[in-house]
């Protein structure tokens, strides 16, 4: 099965067909390329032991703000390992954590799909994709062996919002998605770009989650090009003004640990402010986090006067990549 190729004049009808096309893409990519945890990650190699070459740990500077600090990199070698160690189980703890909430809200936005409708294998695809990665998540955690909590305990009650924003409003949904997804696979991105050299269980985990995050974002991507005009000038409107609260809300929940994590390794409070709220370098990281989802609202129509401001009030304003997952260095599209 194949997409058409067959001209269509109505330009509804034509818009639909191509949408079911470039899912149809997706869910044969889905089947053609897609890895399982337990196979394609060499879990008992010696060389995976969460013990082995332990200075692997150590927080890579290219994409971890914590990683460059003076505070962090004053630190003896041994705790720079542990505290490395408990901010990567950490983030995989979230990552897990996230993807159940997408995997919940994404089942019951399928539960009443119409018959033929090209969204329901994508998004049973992206499911499977989904629970594998929670599988992956939890055996690095396991392995590394420290007990993080993941998300904040406010933040975890976020999981009870999923399943009714899927059902009565997927735009603001999968807006939501995006909010998870991009931060996540930005950093990751760096990290695998930097050269760095990190410990391969963490490579391991990023390189496949990598993979398949660049469908799962590009779907989320064009079902907003998608439904998005089809909503009425007011809806529109709405949304505009949500998405840049969605990003910055659910973003800070991704990227922030939390503070558990701050008090365990007695983080002095003017370090993680520096890092993760007041310096310039950090509110740019967390900035550059937004930068596909800001060329996607223009694209969309939802970046006017008001949003354009909401962006700016946020700190999550900035230029828009020319095309996705663009770097950061080589991006000059600005939002005018």
């Amino acid at each position: 099965m194949s997409p058409t190729s067959t001209p269509i004049d109505d330009p509804v009808v034509a818009e639909a067909q191509e949408y079911a096309d470039k899912l149809l893409l997706l869910s044969e990519g889905s089947v053609n390329k897609h890895f399982d945890p337990y196979e394609d990650i060499d879990w008992d190699n010696p060389d995976f032991d969460a013990d082995s070459r332990p200075e692997r740990w150590i927080l890579p500077e290219s994409a971890d703000p914590l990683g460059r600090h003076e505070w962090y990199q004053s630190l003896p070698v041994e705790k720079q390992i542990e505290l490395g160690k408990y901010r990567q189980a950490n983030i995989a703890k979230v990552g897990l954590q996230f993807e159940s909430i997408l995997v919940s809200g994404m089942i019951n936005h399928t539960f009443s799909l119409p018959n033929g409708d090209a969204e329901f294998r994508y998004c049973t695809h992206e499911m499977a994709e989904e629970l594998n990665h929670t599988l992956m998540f939890q055996e690095m955690v396991n392995r590394i062996g420290a007990d993080v909590p993941g998300m904040g305990p406010l933040v975890r009650q976020l999981r009870f919002l999923g399943v009714p924003i899927a059902i009565m409003f997927p735009n603001l949904f999968f807006m939501a998605v995006l909010a998870g997804e991009e931060p996540i696979d930005h950093i990751q991105k760096q990290i695998l770009r930097s050269g760095e050299e990190v410990h391969p269980i963490m490579r391991g985990v990023m390189s496949i989650h990598v993979a398949e995050e660049a469908r799962h974002i590009s779907f989320a991507h064009e079902f907003l090009k998608h439904h998005v005009p089809e909503q009425q000038l007011p809806q529109r409107f709405v949304l505009s003004i949500a998405m840049p609260i969605v990003m910055f809300i659910l973003g800070r929940s991704i990227a922030t640990p939390p503070r558990k994590f701050f008090r365990e390794f007695d983080i002095p409070e003017s370090v993680r402010k520096e890092l993760f709220y007041g310096s310039p370098d950090a509110k740019k990281v967390f900035s550059d986090y937004f930068i596909d989802v800001r060329a996607l609202a223009q694209e969309i129509g939802l970046m006017n006067p008001i949003s354009k401001r909401v962006w700016k009030i946020l700190g999550i304003d900035g230029p828009a990549s020319r095309y996705r997952s663009e770097p950061i260095r080589a991006a000059k599209t600005k939002i005018a």
